[in-house]
């Protein structure tokens, strides 16, 4: 028999750690493509057709900084605090309510609290990552909450998960990072802290 995604999850972060730091657009939740569909659709109404590819290759990035670099790359000049409202606008209204749980590592994280700590950080609007964890389940399991603009710099920058660590009160070389774009998993060893790929099963 084929072993489960979440066996192989399991067998991956066995070790002596004392918190989990899951990312949550991606990784808890599958919605980067929603995601990326509410940046084509903003971006439009300033003339800019984008490729929604630059949504993966970003992942985790925090919304400001996504546009600054539409705005290098397409020389455009979209205001990111204008457009990170409207974006949440359109998430709020088109596709949070539908989003669904990545099982396998909703599973991992009901397993594991009360054993390790865990925390979510996330590269997203506070307001959008708390309803996402409401609805996939896992809000009441999450003891502290990193989102966009809570820290001085945001992934691929070690800030966020050294502030998730410093706010469950651990060691951050005990914490284990889960994400699913290449910006997590840098910002994870900047900080110290090993990482598990979630979409490679890859351990670093």
């Amino acid at each position: 028999m084929e072993e489960s995604n979440f066996l192989r999850l399991s067998k991956l972060t066995e070790g002596d750690y004392e918190g989990f730091l899951y990312d949550c657009d991606g990784t808890l939740a599958d919605n980067m493509p929603a995601h990326a569909e509410s940046y084509v659709e903003v971006a439009k109404g300033y003339n800019v057709t984008m490729d929604p590819a630059i949504i993966d290759e970003l992942a985790g990035w925090p919304i400001a900084n996504v546009v600054a670099e539409l705005n290098v790359r397409y020389n455009s000049t979209m205001d990111p605090e204008e457009f990170r409202t409207k974006k949440a606008t359109v998430f709020a209204e088109r596709f949070i309510e539908h989003v669904q749980p990545i099982d396998y590592v909703v599973e991992h994280l009901k397993a594991n609290a009360g054993k390790v700590k865990i925390a979510v950080v996330s590269g997203g609007d506070r307001v959008a990552v708390e309803r996402t964890l409401e609805i996939i389940g896992v809000r009441e399991f999450v003891e502290v909450l990193v989102c966009a603009g809570e820290t001085e710099r945001g992934k691929p920058y070690a800030d966020p998960f050294l502030k998730a660590a410093e706010l469950l009160g651990v060691n951050p070389q005990k914490c284990l990072v889960f994400e699913d774009g290449n910006p997590g998993t840098q910002a994870a060893e900047a900080a110290g802290m090993h990482w598990v790929r979630i979409d490679q099963f890859k351990f670093g």
